[in-house]
């Protein structure tokens, strides 16, 4: 997504930090807590500004817990481990399973700009036409769009969560004029949440957004410095394709080996190097089928 650049993000220390304000209030009215999740939002995009931080990688980082909310929703058992295993470690051929393609759809709507056409590459089993109608029924500004739009997905199309919480924040992403969608909403929600409706609904979307907003900006904070640490050791790496597995690190929450542009070995003996310099980390626990993340 493209933002100007606060003056005061030249160094990792001064990445603007969320107002205690914003982080301690306990809001009870819709006035109030609209107000919060206004300011939340204005401090994610600064956030988003700064180029420190990768956006594309905190986008799939988002994107994870967004999956992993989705499964709470349904009563499934999956979590972050399990939707990686389900996406990384698939084989030419392989499906994901319905928790991999929930996990998938989140990451293909926020890996490209939003578009219809994104979102129906994202949202396989919508028509275009009806994502276009879905994300034109959002009315009034940034959360109230999106709620707006969920409400009416989950309306319209009753325990299809994952396109309506994909939706809403696309017309989120619209409304605040990003490039990319955020995952933002889904992760804030309870089960419960989801079957409100009216003003209930928008103060439970309200509250999503500002507890979501938070823990954005504290996992840009942290991937900004993160990747300023792969990118410095960079340098230290002598194999060849180094550099394009770098780049993989730098825009995807989970790398398995096989993925990276190196032979088999190679490749994981890149992976035990960026490990011992102490730019990436072994995700899963396991000595094989590895994952790998920053």
């Amino acid at each position: 997504m493209t933002f100007a650049r606060p003056d005061h993000t030249s160094d990792l220390d001064t990445l603007p930090q969320m107002p205690a304000w914003v982080t301690s209030a306990r809001a009870e009215t819709l006035e109030d807590v609209a107000f919060l999740s206004g300011a939340a939002l204005n401090h994610l995009h600064l956030v988003l500004g700064c180029v420190e931080v990768p956006q594309a990688l905190l986008r799939d980082r988002l994107a994870l817990r967004a999956a992993e909310a989705c499964m709470a929703f349904s009563g499934r058992p999956e979590r972050a481990g399990e939707l990686r295993d389900a996406v990384h470690l698939m084989r030419p051929g392989d499906l994901p399973g319905p928790a991999g393609e929930v996990y998938q759809s989140w990451r293909r709507a926020a890996g490209r700009p939003v578009t219809v056409k994104a979102l129906g590459w994202a949202l396989p089993a919508v028509v275009p036409a009806q994502i276009a109608a879905w994300i034109d029924a959002g009315q009034g500004a940034l959360v109230a769009r999106a709620a707006t739009v969920l409400e009416t997905v989950l309306t319209e199309a009753p325990r299809q969560e994952v396109p309506a919480l994909i939706l809403a924040d696309a017309a989120l992403a619209q409304a605040l004029g990003w490039d990319h969608l955020v995952p933002l909403l889904a992760a804030g929600q309870k089960r419960a949440d989801l079957r409100k409706r009216g003003d209930d609904f928008r103060l439970a979307c309200h509250r999503a957004v500002i507890s979501s907003a938070i823990e954005a900006v504290r996992q840009a904070a942290d991937l900004a410095r993160r990747a300023a640490h792969l990118k410095a050791v960079a340098p230290k790496l002598r194999a060849k394709g180094a550099g394009d597995a770098v780049e993989m690190f730098l825009t995807r929450d989970a790398v398995a080996p096989s993925a990276l542009p190196l032979p088999d070995r190679a490749a994981r003996r890149l992976c035990d190097r960026l490990v011992d310099l102490g730019a990436v980390h072994e995700l899963t626990g396991r000595d094989t089928f590895r994952l790998y993340g920053v």
